[in-house]
């Protein structure tokens, strides 16, 4: 991926997004360890994810994939990648930071864009939270993708102990959250899901659970006034913690850990 560098010429949308690469990809933005360690972790979870279904030259197509972060990266790694985006002018921003790989750039809403082809899997991160209904939107995913093939989405931890937002199964009529949705900042979080609510809004969409893995515990995030210990412990031993805790009895993991990655096969 390119290193690139803010400009005053920039649009509007891209120096919106240039520092979250600072944390997310430069790791040059210090005093922040554990945004940035957390979406190390959690891009490293979902990877994981999907090359353990999948194979080189696989079509990915990259839901609300905003600076492409996820898109440039399983480009890399030798899957052709569709970008998608409803901000049409992140291409460009995305294709800048494209040093190999393929990328084709479809922007507007994936649900209404007319794509030429199934995909073999479709990704959507740290989008179903903002939405009013999940259960629609990962739906929507499955019809994108072809039989046999698999959705994986990563999403806020609705168990992890800090977390005090809507269960969605707890409200019969989510149409009072519509005017809040699409919001990208975590204050725009609408309900944060829980692992005993995945099965049914897998039922529903007709999809399998194949695998559910959780990550990012409180010290990698630095929650729970943890984040001086960052600052003085090697990332080495908080990753290594970080890999000790998922190894830990579900009822513990899911307090602990603040996001899940869900890898879903399509059934028909």
């Amino acid at each position: 991926m390119k290193r690139v560098y803010i400009e005053n010429s920039w649009k509007d949308s891209w120096k919106y997004s240039y520092p979250y690469d600072l944390l997310e990809i430069y790791g040059e933005d210090k005093g922040n360890e554990g945004y940035s360690y957390a979406y190390q972790k959690r891009r490293d979870n979902t990877i994981s994810l999907i090359k353990s279904v999948t194979k080189n030259g696989d079509c990915i197509l990259d839901v609300a994939a905003a600076q492409g972060n996820f898109s440039l990266k399983l480009a890399e790694l030798g899957y052709n990648v569709i970008w998608n985006d409803i901000r049409e002018d992140l291409a460009e921003y995305v294709e800048m930071k494209r040093e190999t790989g393929n990328i084709v750039y479809k922007p507007g809403n994936a649900f209404d864009v007319k794509f030429d082809k199934l995909f073999d899997l479709v990704l959507a991160t740290e989008v179903i939270e903002h939405v009013a209904h999940p259960d629609e939107f990962l739906l929507n995913l499955s019809k994108l993708v072809k039989p046999g093939g698999y959705v994986v989405i990563s999403t806020p931890l609705g168990s992890y102990f800090k977390n005090n937002l809507p269960k969605f199964s707890e409200f019969a009529n989510p149409d009072i959250f519509e005017s809040r949705q699409f919001g990208p900042n975590s204050d725009d979080h609408i309900f944060l899901l829980h692992l005993d609510e995945i099965p049914a809004l897998a039922e529903k969409a007709k999809l399998q659970i194949v695998n559910i893995k959780y990550c990012t515990n409180t010290l990698t995030n630095g929650h729970f006034k943890l984040s001086p210990l960052l600052k003085l412990l090697p990332k080495k031993w908080v990753f290594n913690f970080e890999a000790f805790t998922q190894k830990l009895p579900k009822f513990i993991g899911k307090r602990i850990h603040t996001n899940f990655a869900v890898l879903l096969k399509r059934t028909v």
